[in-house]
């Protein structure tokens, strides 16, 4: 009995206590997998009393003892693998999204051709900026003026030095030659509207001025966006760009449900409050409309697809991927030597939190605008799924390859964190 007592109150310890020193961080105590007093610990505590009356009473119980907590056993290995298979279908919706929107429309093309007959696209991208615009919050635009010089780098490298890698790109050749003017294309975008603002907030930058470029940049697209096409291909290819067409589709598309949906949001402080509370849904809702375009587009252009070597689709990412690494390292060595430079741009350029919401805003490129302009271009460029396809991979990459950076930099922060600590405990 003496033993038996001994090895409940270790099973109580195991469980209640957790783990401590290095694996704390990963399962701290009272998690969703260690709660409380576990459920094998109650198990033993009800079933199991240490007094045992007959032997064959105890012999009973030793059999049910290896019984039962191997099955409650694997009834929680099968429930926390579920969770945990929910928790990385909710944090990696948008690629989930954009990669079953594309494989459904090759498999079955149907749906995606009847779909596209429908000015679908246009209600998509209207949709998600009304929701971009509802979710909005009041004096993040103004939050720029405060650190104008980093806002005034990261609107010229968003909108007038990273278009100009588009060039370069026209000049490699590849079959079908839609993957280089659909990358192309992708440099000639403004930031992402969510991807840099998250990454942001999750490394502790500057996300108030993430945001006010991810604004600024998106409303002035309307304007630069046509431009740069026009420039890009125009001359070089020998094609008709429809740029006043462009300009005030993207004005309707873009800047107006914008407009109207922070207009309904500052006018109604319980519309405001309720958008707050279901950001992560509507966040859902927006992910799911960006997805439409690319799945009925791949539909559309399914056949084409299909006769694409597959080495010829690896090389197109790994220029998407190149072309991101480029941005990065464009963006770090120009604020490294803006930071060097004026008492006014150095006092902005040094923080770390303005760094690297710089490098993470500016270094992206927006996928739903790069959709909106192949569906106005109406085959100008050549065939929308083609045009589209290695910017979905592009888009995909840009947001593994800053989750890693930003991985890296909160490794980074939590080592030094811990090295002044053990400094000032000496």
């Amino acid at each position: 009995m003496g033993a038996r007592t001994v090895g409940c109150s270790a099973t109580r310890l195991a469980f209640n206590g957790g783990f401590s020193g290095p694996l704390r961080q990963f399962f701290p105590s009272r998690t969703a997998l260690f709660s409380g007093t576990s459920l094998v610990s109650a198990l033993h505590s009800r079933y199991f009393p240490l007094t045992v009356h007959s032997m064959e009473r105890s012999h009973h119980q030793g059999e049910y003892e290896q019984r039962r907590p191997k099955s409650l056993s694997d009834s929680n290995d099968v429930s926390e693998l579920m969770r945990s298979i929910s928790k990385f279908a909710l944090t990696n919706f948008l690629p989930i999204a954009l990669i079953s929107g594309v494989t459904f429309g090759l498999v079955n093309p149907t749906p995606g051709c009847i779909a596209s007959r429908y000015p679908l696209t246009k209600f998509a991208t209207f949709g998600i900026f009304f929701i971009s615009g509802l979710k909005l919050r009041g004096g993040e635009i103004g939050s720029v003026i405060d650190a104008w010089p980093v806002g005034l780098f990261g609107l010229a490298s968003i909108l007038l030095i990273s278009p100009c890698f588009s060039n370069l790109l026209l000049q490699f050749r590849l079959a079908p030659q839609e993957f280089i003017k659909g990358l192309a294309i992708f440099c000639c975008m403004p930031t992402t509207l969510s991807s840099g603002v998250a990454l942001t907030q999750l490394v502790g930058g500057n996300s108030a001025l993430a945001l006010a470029l991810t604004v600024l940049s998106n409303l002035l697209s309307t304007i630069a966006v046509p431009f740069w096409i026009s420039n890009s291909f125009a001359e070089g290819l020998g094609v008709s760009i429809p740029t006043g067409q462009l300009f005030w589709n993207l004005i309707c598309t873009i800047l107006v449900p914008l407009i109207l949906a922070k207009v309904l949001r500052s006018s109604s402080k319980g519309l405001a409050t309720s958008v707050d509370q279901n950001r992560r849904k509507l966040s859902f809702i927006s992910t799911l409309l960006l997805s439409l375009t690319p799945w009925m587009q791949v539909s559309k252009s399914r056949s084409l697809l299909l006769m694409v070597k597959p080495e010829v689709f690896l090389k197109a990412i790994a220029m998407g991927i190149s072309v991101h690494l480029t941005f990065l390292c464009f963006n770090a060595v120009a604020l490294k030597y803006l930071s060097s430079g004026l008492v006014v741009w150095k006092s902005a350029m040094v923080k770390k939190e303005n760094i690297r919401a710089l490098l993470l805003v500016c270094s992206q490129k927006a996928l739903l605008i790069v959709v909106a302009v192949v569906d106005q271009l109406s085959g100008a460029l050549g065939e929308s799924g083609l045009l589209v396809l290695p910017c979905i991979a592009a888009h995909i990459n840009q947001i593994i390859i800053d989750s890693l950076l930003v991985n890296y930099w909160i490794q980074k922060d939590q080592l030094k964190k811990a090295s002044i600590m053990s400094h000032s405990m000496q």
